[in-house]
C-alpha cells in the first residue's frame, strides 16, 4: 500500500507577464491550494534574460523541434506559408526562433514563481492548467477559463503564446527547474490543516 508521502510531488509553477498583468494572480493560485496543493515557496521576481535563457535552453534540440514542429502545424491548419513569414522550414530553426519570443516575453515584466507540493503534482498540475495552446484547452482548466489566444495570432505578430503559466513537464524538469528558480532557505515545510481530511 502506497503512503501520501511516496506520491508527493513538486513542481514549478510560473504565472508570466501577462497573468501579473490581467490581476488574476489570487484567482491563479487559489486554483491550486483548492485542488490540495501546498505552496511551499513563491515569490515575484522580474527575471532577468541569463535566467530566463536557462529556463528555455536552446541547447534542448528536441524541445526545439518539438516547438517548431507544433508551429509547422499550426500553419498548415490555417492554410499559411511559414516559409514566407519566417524565412525556413525546418523545425529546430523554427522552435529556436519561437524560444527567443517565449525568452524575450518571460523577461518583459514580472512573474510569480512558485513551488507547489501535492500527490501526483506534476500530471495534477498540468490538467489544471490546461493545454499549452489556450484556444484548445478544455474549459474549467486555466488557460481554458482566462485565455483564448491562438498559435495562428502569436506566429503572424512574431510572438510567443500568452497562456499565462508555465508548469514543469516531468520529473526531471521540476528537478531541474526547482534548482534554477529557488534557494534552499526560500523552500519551507510545514502542515496544511486540511492534510489530514485530505490524505489520512
Amino acid at each position: 500500500m502506497f503512503k501520501a508521502d511516496e506520491l508527493i510531488q513538486r513542481s514549478v509553477v510560473l504565472i508570466k507577464p501577462d497573468g501579473v498583468a490581467r490581476g488574476i494572480i489570487g484567482e491563479l493560485i487559489t486554483r491550486f491550494e483548492k485542488a490540495g496543493f501546498k505552496i511551499v515557496a513563491m515569490k515575484m521576481v522580474w527575471v532577468d534574460k541569463e535566467l530566463v535563457n536557462k529556463h528555455y535552453p536552446e541547447s534542448r534540440t528536441e524541445l526545439m523541434k518539438a516547438i517548431g514542429t507544433k508551429t509547422l502545424e499550426s500553419y498548415a491548419k490555417y492554410g499559411k506559408d511559414p516559409n514566407e513569414e519566417l524565412g525556413t522550414m525546418d523545425p529546430i530553426e523554427i522552435g529556436k526562433m519561437v524560444n527567443k519570443w517565449n525568452i524575450e516575453f518571460l523577461s518583459s515584466g514580472p512573474v510569480v514563481a512558485m513551488l507547489l507540493e501535492g500527490i501526483h503534482a506534476i500530471e495534477s498540475i498540468r490538467m489544471i492548467v490546461g493545454h499549452t495552446i489556450p484556444a484548445v484547452s478544455q474549459p474549467g482548466t486555466i488557460r481554458g477559463d482566462y485565455s483564448i489566444d491562438s498559435p495562428a495570432l502569436a506566429n503572424a505578430r512574431k510572438r510567443p503564446l500568452r497562456n499565462l503559466v508555465h508548469a514543469s513537464g516531468n520529473e526531471e524538469e521540476a528537478k531541474y527547474e526547482v534548482e534554477l528558480w529557488f534557494r534552499k532557505e526560500e523552500i519551507y515545510s510545514y502542515k496544511r490543516a486540511d492534510e489530514d481530511v485530505m490524505f489520512g
